[in-house]
């Protein structure tokens, strides 16, 4: 895949902390209830920690008690791309950062929360920074 932000791995490895590297170019999950953005209210732009890409807003982020933040929405249509993942023996929809190709989390449907869009983002803070509004 070809992303507007195109970087070697060593630089990916000189920018990011090695906990950022293995989420967001080596697909990996930060621990449950870990994250820095896991129960956070503070109304803001969360936006790729590798690129600065606005991804999602506090406005859908929602309480899914996952251990990780959760959006029902991103910010727009364009701000992530959605792949198909077949691995550990199921299939789940990748959430990928479309300006650089960052692993995000994955999305889920129909789980039964009461948002707007029946999706649930579930996103690794370690691949989000937050702007506050202000």
């Amino acid at each position: 895949m070809s992303y507007e932000i195109e970087k070697t791995e060593a630089e990916w490895r000189a920018q990011l902390s090695p906990e950022e590297y293995h989420v967001l170019r080596e697909a990996g999950t930060e621990r449950p209830f870990t994250g820095e953005y896991t129960d956070t209210k503070t109304v803001g732009v969360y936006g790729c920690r590798a690129c600065g890409a606005e991804l999602f807003t506090s406005e859908t982020k929602f309480d899914s008690h996952c251990g990780w933040p959760s959006f029902y929405d991103a910010r727009n249509s364009d701000a992530v791309e959605l792949l198909e993942d077949n691995s550990l023996g199921m299939r789940r929809v990748e959430v990928r950062c479309a300006k650089c190709g960052g692993h995000l989390g994955h999305v889920f449907e129909g789980e039964g929360y009461g948002t707007p869009t029946d999706l649930r983002y579930c996103i690794n803070s370690v691949s989000l920074t937050l702007k506050p509004a202000g």
